[in-house]
């Protein structure tokens, strides 16, 4: 039996990965953005959320001990976070600067593997951060990545629908063509080595675009030959399945679908055991804890659900939860936060897009935010909502002369989350940026057809190799052509709001 104890909704867009550790579970989102939460009672640390990406974060994932968090992104890097401090350590950035879809770190600690959209992957060693080699597959997508309990192989997959495995010298071991019609989307490592004689086996499991969750055995001989073989197809879901993970000792294993539903199987003997229903939309995250019986699943509802399984599973014993109503805010910031957004609409501010806020409002807000010493200092650089929203810690060092560290720092999370907050504003998905996520000002269609910020598409098409945000492919032409039409349907849309 399973149950759900409590919705976390910080995220103010879709959810795309959840990891846990015994004390953590972190998640991160097309909100650029990841939040740490403390698995006691499912409150948020206090240096979260976490705000170092440019753009969405794809994916996310600890180091052995939970010291370290990885992420990785849109904006090309792999970050490495210190969970003591929330503070960035490392800045990977990736070969060629596609895209990071996918990032994982090895049981050891020892590697960390991160591949991108134009299908190259990056062998870091993880303790000096330092690359260690590099690979590529053509013509695809690299979607997901999982190291063996062993560190020593890992195995990858991508939108052609191939899973591959790896050797820490970047050789091909074993290619699966076809393992799922339409694309991989999801790849996880059993937890447990089997070994008889020559042979050390492993369990893997995958989920993709066909709509099933496939086990498979992966042989590896003492001579270094490896053989995969397929043990089972569940299709206990209807529609993609686009994210699974196993429990702790191998025995459960979870999925989420396009379909909104997660499903729970025994592993061992492929039989499904639960169906969970509670998102509303695609399911696109989910991981067990290590040491509670308890699941995480995020969704493109902006939400993670956190589910109890009553009877047991992996886990040694586990912790009573107080349940959180889904309505509620989780923790006393967030409810002097939600006051200070009731303040905003009295004061008429809030129905104004931040970018459209007069240096007058900045002032206010600084004062509601509890940062009125900076009024004079914003005041005098005559700092507007445009501008705010532009502020880097560059800026607020060597131009305001903000010298506090944690003073600035704690500007730029409140500025994140004014960014987040319009992001959820009721804004149609067609009037954002695909690429920042942000309302657009001067909308361009691109040679993909799709319509861009021109300023994020120039910067894009100036580090990107010339390759399509949305597909992938290369642009024909870097010609931008103004979307005079989008631009005054905004214009109609924000006289209205």
């Amino acid at each position: 039996m399973t149950s759900l104890i409590c919705t976390l909704q910080d995220h103010r867009d879709d959810v795309n990965w959840c990891a846990f550790t015994s004390k953590l579970l972190a998640t991160c989102s097309g909100d650029k953005t990841l939040r740490i939460y403390n698995t006691r009672d499912f409150s948020e640390l206090p240096f979260s959320p976490l705000t170092g990406h440019g753009y969405g974060v794809h994916c996310c994932c600890f180091s052995a001990c939970g010291q370290f968090l990885a992420s990785c992104s849109t904006d090309a890097t792999t970050l490495v976070w210190s969970m003591d401090t929330g503070e960035i350590e490392a800045v990977l950035e990736h070969p060629g600067r596609s895209p990071v879809r996918v990032c994982a770190i090895s049981p050891d600690s020892a590697h960390l593997v991160s591949g991108a959209s134009d299908g190259t992957l990056a062998l870091w060693d993880f303790p000096s951060k330092q690359l260690r080699r590099t690979g590529a597959v053509n013509d695809t997508t690299m979607v997901a990545c999982s190291f063996s309990p062993c560190s020593q192989v890992f195995v990858t997959g991508s939108t052609y629908g191939d899973l591959r495995l790896w050797n820490l010298d970047m050789n091909q071991l074993h290619a699966e063509k076809n393992a799922h019609d339409l694309g991989v989307t999801c790849c996880t490592f059993a937890p447990s080595i089997l070994s008889g004689g020559q042979v050390v086996q492993f369990h893997l499991a995958s989920c993709g675009q066909d709509s099933h969750l496939k086990i498979w055995s992966i042989n590896k001989s003492s001579s270094g030959a490896c053989k995969m073989q397929l043990l089972h197809t569940l299709t206990g879901q209807s529609a993609p399945v686009l994210s699974c993970a196993y429990s702790s000792d191998g025995q459960l294993l979870v999925s989420g679908s396009v379909d909104k539903t997660v499903t729970v199987y025994d592993a061992i003997n492929a039989v499904l055991l639960y169906t969970l229903n509670q998102h509303e939309r695609y399911v696109t995250a989910c991981a067990f804890s290590p040491t509670s019986p308890l699941i995480a699943t995020g969704s493109m509802d902006k939400t993670v659900n956190i589910w109890r399984l009553e009877d047991g599973c992996s886990a040694n014993g586990g912790k009573s939860i107080p349940e959180r109503s889904a309505l509620t805010s989780s923790d006393g910031r967030k409810e002097e936060n939600m006051s200070v957004l009731q303040r905003r609409t009295t004061a008429g501010r809030s129905k104004l897009l931040v970018s459209d806020w007069s240096e007058e409002d900045v002032s206010s807000w600084l004062v509601e935010e509890g940062l009125g010493g900076l009024v004079d200092k914003f005041t005098a650089n005559n700092i507007d909502g445009t501008e705010l929203l532009s502020l880097t810690k560059e800026t607020l060092a060597s131009e305001l002369h903000i010298e506090s560290v944690g003073l600035r720092s704690k500007l730029l999370r409140k500025v994140e989350e004014l960014k987040s907050e319009s992001m959820c504003s009721g804004i149609p998905d067609e009037f954002l940026c695909p690429i920042t996520r942000e309302l657009m000002r001067e909308p361009v269609i691109a040679a993909d057809g799709y319509s861009y910020e021109r300023q994020a598409i120039e910067s894009w098409i100036n580090t990107k190799n010339r390759s399509s945000p949305m597909t992938n492919l290369p642009l024909l032409t870097t010609l931008l052509t103004p979307n005079h039409t989008l631009k005054m349907a905004i214009g109609r849309w924000k006289t209205t709001h």
